[in-house]
């Protein structure tokens, strides 16, 4: 995937595998074998699939038309993200960081402490 910004940023993320499972195109991001993102480019359209926290994710369906209950996901925990609408690219990336650190918050105690020393990103857990 060249030149996409959204992917560009999930492969900054530290110690982010992509993954292929469901097919050459969906792209699944994870950490530590956990899924915080799913991409998506077909003839349905552009999106992406992220982790949410369930009252954060309600907030954020009610201010931005862009955002949907996670499609094939537990609609509590995910959201989807038309990327085909206007949706500013600050917070798609605002909404990846939340993911990954959703899913970085519940590895465990060893691995999250690995990650600390490693980043200063990951400084706050």
């Amino acid at each position: 995937m060249k030149n996409n910004p959204i992917h560009d940023y999930l492969m900054s993320l530290p110690e982010t595998e992509l993954d292929y499972p469901f097919g050459a195109d969906i792209h699944v991001y994870k950490i530590q074998g956990k899924i915080f993102a799913i991409y998506f480019n077909d003839k349905k359209g552009e999106g992406i699939n992220l982790k949410c926290d369930p009252v954060l994710a309600e907030q954020l369906r009610s201010v931005f038309d862009e955002v949907k209950p996670g499609y094939h996901m537990n609609k509590k925990h995910w959201n989807t993200l038309d990327l085909t609408r206007t949706l500013p690219m600050s917070e798609v990336f605002r909404q990846i960081d939340h993911s990954y650190d959703l899913v970085v918050k519940k590895l465990p105690q060893g691995t999250k402490q690995r990650l600390r020393i490693l980043y200063e990103r990951l400084a706050w857990l």
